[in-house]
């Protein structure tokens, strides 16, 4: 199989006689990255896989829709970062109702997907208790060593209060480990 750059697949997009290929390509090339990208905010395996799923789906009903004014993995980015805040928003929403939710450390080591540290999922566990927003900014910018003007594109937020959201992120972080020591 063919390795494309995104400035193909893209225009395979754009074009409806090779859209359907063009998609494919997109699927095969990206579903991965958007995967890790997904993982890092959502944390668990099996919602990682639903959202993943999801934008694929809602950015194929909305292929029509799609100007080729940005990169395919941009578009594609952002569309899963929505639909992970979303499934966030639905899950604070059921827990809030379900009070006897296990916590992210306990439900991240018992994750057979997950392969991180106790630390790590302490990690986690702190940062799940950050805003959604925050949260999100965080992970990209940490994990992801994105620079401010992309997380800016992604998420249609100034540079500004990417950095403001970025240091008191930083801070809780840092609260929740010094009240653990």
């Amino acid at each position: 199989m063919e390795i494309l750059n995104d400035q193909q697949i893209r225009q395979m997009l754009l074009n409806r006689d090779t859209q359907r290929q063009g998609f494919e390509a997109a699927v095969r090339q990206y579903g991965e990255q958007l995967y890790w990208l997904v993982r890092k905010i959502v944390l668990t395996h099996d919602d990682a896989n639903d959202v993943v799923q999801n934008t694929f789906l809602k950015a194929w009903n909305a292929l029509d829709t799609f100007g080729g004014d940005s990169k395919v993995l941009t578009w594609l980015s952002r569309i899963a970062i929505n639909e992970s805040l979303d499934l966030l928003r639905r899950n604070k929403h059921r827990q809030t109702v379900n009070d006897a939710e296990p916590s992210v450390y306990n439900s991240l080591l018992a994750d057979p997907y997950f392969d991180g540290s106790e630390t790590e999922a302490l990690l986690q566990e702190a940062i799940a208790q950050l805003p959604d927003v925050q949260r999100t900014v965080f992970q990209l910018r940490y994990f992801d060593e994105m620079k401010y003007s992309d997380i800016s594109q992604l998420l249609g937020t100034s540079e500004g209060a990417l950095k403001a959201s970025y240091h008191i992120a930083v801070k809780k972080i840092s609260e929740f480990f010094k009240l653990r020591d």
